[in-house]
């Protein structure tokens, strides 16, 4: 069997964008944070898929 060392780490980034975003979050009113994804959401090109 094979060992195949991986070069990207899918969970590790996963986790540190979300700890990035959360301490980002944290700082913000309610209002802040609606204005926050209202604005990402028209600059962001990539949309999710299944």
């Amino acid at each position: 069997m094979k060992t195949i060392k991986k070069t990207f780490d899918a969970v590790k980034f996963m986790r540190q964008q979300r700890d990035k975003l959360s301490k980002k979050l944290s700082k913000m009113t309610k209002e802040e944070i609606l204005e926050y994804f209202k604005k990402r959401k028209t600059q962001t090109k990539i949309k999710p898929c299944a």
